[in-house]
């Protein structure tokens, strides 16, 4: 597949009640291992790439180093490749677009992109995202490549569930500003009560995405709640390493 039939694939997979499921990766051989197992695509995460090359998360690991190892993945695999971009190491929207630009041409089809202010505190305010993802978006126009915008909201993660449901109405308010602004998908990573994604499904247009937490979900309910992707976030890559441990505490004992 040429990259423009790879990004068209990649959009028809998001179907609501039918989500793909991608657990991430974070080199050539785990995007090989997983298309060769059939895996529809491949996404990486973030904080699993950063690590697996002795970098915190956070856009501590340098730009370069991440676009050689997209290449390499997107050299690697005949699937479409979706790149967790954090806040696409910059905030102004002129340079995020332009190294959004150098994703694409790793050979990249989608992106994960958040409003979180990396290296700093809080979320962007909804114009400065807007602004931030109409770059995004016609720097793939430019590029003659439908780039999947997966926006990401960091409304949820890492904070108390109890204020979920008061951060919906925000939350729902950041879905509707990223889709007028050209984002494809709505990723809600954090936000694991059923009822509140089934809520958050039913009032954005967007195919949302959830991550999967620990095991007190299946894919199966989540499947039921009409999201249209999945996803494992750093989740194999802890799950690498606690089986490397384990397999070399076995070799010593």
């Amino acid at each position: 597949m040429s990259q423009i039939e790879k990004a068209t694939r990649f959009a028809a997979l998001h179907q609501k009640g039918d989500p793909v499921v991608l657990y991430n990766i974070w080199d050539a051989a785990g995007a090989k291992a997983l298309a060769e197992n059939g895996a529809p695509a491949v996404a990486t995460g973030s904080l699993s790439m950063a690590a697996a090359h002795g970098y915190a998360d956070g856009e501590s690991m340098p730009l370069d180093f991440v676009l050689r190892i997209v290449a390499r993945i997107c050299e690697t695999v005949s699937v479409p490749v979706t790149v967790d971009f954090e806040g696409g190491y910059a905030t102004a929207p002129s340079e995020v677009g332009e190294n959004v630009r150098k994703v694409l041409r790793a050979g990249a089809v989608g992106i994960n992109f958040e409003d979180r202010v990396v290296g700093g505190s809080g979320l962007h305010p909804v114009s400065v995202q807007v602004n931030r993802i109409h770059a995004i978006k016609t720097v793939a126009a430019e590029e003659g490549v439908p780039l999947f915008i997966n926006a990401r909201t960091d409304l949820f993660l890492g904070r108390d569930p109890e204020t979920h449901r008061d951060q919906l109405p925000e939350a729902l308010e950041r879905a509707a500003a990223y889709s007028e602004a050209g984002a494809c998908g709505f990723f809600v990573p954090g936000l694991t009560e059923l009822d509140l994604i089934a809520h958050c499904v039913e009032h954005t247009h967007l195919p949302v995405n959830v991550m999967m937490r620990g095991q007190s979900q299946s894919l199966k309910e989540i499947a039921t709640l009409n999201v249209a992707r999945i996803s494992y976030g750093p989740g194999p890559f802890f799950k690498f390493l606690t089986d490397l441990k384990a397999a070399e505490a076995g070799l010593r004992a």
